[in-house]
């Protein structure tokens, strides 16, 4: 039984007794009076909040491949259903095969909330991102056509606008950073197309990480019923004020299960202020690779506390490097807050403003030092996502120096080369069979130490293919891996 379900059966249990005369007559007035008020107190807040939420409505033209019905997708052959497939199922969806391509005009629909008296209103990417026209309704009937002042897609925010006459309701932004798990919280939007819909539940967790959503992800996780739709509405406190937004939900029959995701909104309070500004976001970057420090690897760099991020490699010419950051450095604080997790202070580095300076707080040789640091730009693509300095797009591979630790940890101790920290699916790299955690000793006959040695000597090929030398655990082999135009 989950926490929503305990308190709903506490909150009717003193009705059920009172039904029955199983409770004297003063107990009774006083469990009818606490139902009223939390009545009372739902009511309040939909009432402040509902005339601020939106129903968003897309349309866009695309050429789509005409394609047989996917049986494992509820969602049949419409057009935002693989979207719905992938953001609220745990398996992506089942491939078709094309037939062939025609334009068509899709169309789609998600909630948002109004933030400003003036019409700026927030909501999902994935609900507006690649719009060509998007329509908004409010409560009280009004349509509007909303342009899209910016998006960002590594952390599904997006920022509309809409013009009317007067002044518009709008919403007060809360602080997400005081949200306890065990908070009453409620989310509203327009589930399966339903209007304006209040569903109530507790925050469950928060801090959530590592679901695969997006690029950035410190997600607040609720059992309040959230739904295919409610994506870029509102979830408030009991103040009617906004701490989250939802996004997605974690569901193997495509409807609520008891887990729904948020984006806190003092992250998204960040993305907007770029986005009114700019129009766009521009990330914070130091130039180094971390992992977290498990009690094995304090234990070989002899530190006590096992609280903190490890340094496993610094970038050369990175903002790290010029402060004098160096490997092994095990980052413990920034601006005096404690780190314990990477990708808390990933987060924290990446909503940074570029040129800012933070102080690490790192421990060397078993002594703590302040490390000032000031923070650089990191590079994205035209869709705004993080583009890593040593990845290899025409393989579809990323690579890290191999380091002593992670030589023993691997099992690389008598070999030397770069270490594939990362595959791309489809890639030829994945086609030639290479792996997250093999080693490459060689390009094209010659030996590699580093990542840039490994890209010079791909660039210096005058062949359409790469030769590595791969050992994969104990074993060596040959792979020759195709170049992409």
């Amino acid at each position: 039984m989950n926490m929503t379900k305990r308190l709903l059966l506490l909150a009717i249990l003193p009705l059920l007794l009172i039904i029955t005369g199983a409770l004297p007559v003063a107990a009774q007035d006083a469990g009818l009076k606490s139902l009223r008020e939390t009545g009372k107190a739902f009511r309040s807040v939909a009432k402040q909040v509902s005339p601020a939420v939106v129903f968003i409505q897309v349309e866009k033209e695309a050429e789509q491949q005409s394609i047989s019905a996917n049986p494992f997708n509820p969602f049949g052959n419409h057009p935002f259903g693989d979207e719905f497939f992938r953001r609220f199922f745990d398996q992506p969806p089942r491939q078709r095969e094309p037939k062939k391509t025609k334009k068509r005009r899709e169309t789609g629909q998600g909630s948002g909330f109004i933030i400003s008296s003036d019409g700026y209103i927030m909501t999902n990417n994935h609900v507006v991102g690649d719009a060509d026209r998007v329509t908004i309704q409010l409560l009280d009937g009004r349509e509007f056509t909303a342009k899209i002042i910016g998006t960002d897609p590594p952390t599904d925010v997006a920022l509309i606008k809409i013009e009317a006459e007067g002044k518009l309701p709008y919403l007060k932004l809360g602080d997400s950073d005081r949200l306890e798990v065990g908070d009453w919280v409620l989310a509203f939007g327009n589930p399966f197309g339903l209007s304006h819909t209040l569903t109530a539940g507790i925050v469950s967790a928060k801090g959530r990480s590592g679901i695969g959503l997006t690029d950035y992800e410190n997600f607040i996780q609720t059992d309040a019923a959230i739904n295919p739709g409610n994506s870029g509405g509102p979830l408030v406190n009991l103040d009617a004020e906004v701490i989250g937004m939802n996004t997605a939900i974690f569901s193997r029959s495509g409807g609520y299960m008891g887990i729904g995701f948020a984006i806190p909104i003092n992250m998204a309070k960040t993305i907007h202020a770029q986005l009114i500004e700019h129009g766009s976001v521009t990330r914070g970057r130091l130039g180094v690779y971390i992992q977290e420090l498990t009690k094995d690897l304090a234990e070989s760099f002899d530190i006590k506390q096992t609280r903190g991020i490890l340094v496993a490699q610094v970038v050369e010419d990175s903002p790290a490097e010029d402060a004098g950051l160096k490997q092994g450095d095990v980052i413990v604080a920034l601006d005096g807050k404690k780190v314990t997790k990477v990708a808390r202070f990933r987060n924290r580095i990446a909503l940074t403003r570029p040129n800012s300076k933070v102080v690490l707080t790192v421990i060397r040789n078993g002594q703590r030092k302040n490390i000032n640091v000031t923070v650089g730009a990191l590079d994205s693509d035209e869709k705004g996502k993080p583009v890593d300095s040593d990845k290899i797009p025409r393989l579809g591979m990323s690579l890290q120096k191999l380091t002593a630790e992670l030589a023993e940890q691997l099992g690389y101790e008598e070999a030397a080369g770069v270490l594939v920290t990362a595959v791309e699916a489809g890639s030829p790299a994945e086609r030639a069979g290479l792996k997250r955690g093999d080693l490459i000793e060689e390009v094209n006959r010659k030996a590699a130490s580093d990542p840039k040695q490994v890209k010079k000597l791909i660039r210096e090929s005058k062949k359409k293919t790469v030769l590595l030398l791969v050992r994969q655990k104990d074993a060596n082999r040959y792979l020759a891996l195709k170049l992409e135009n």
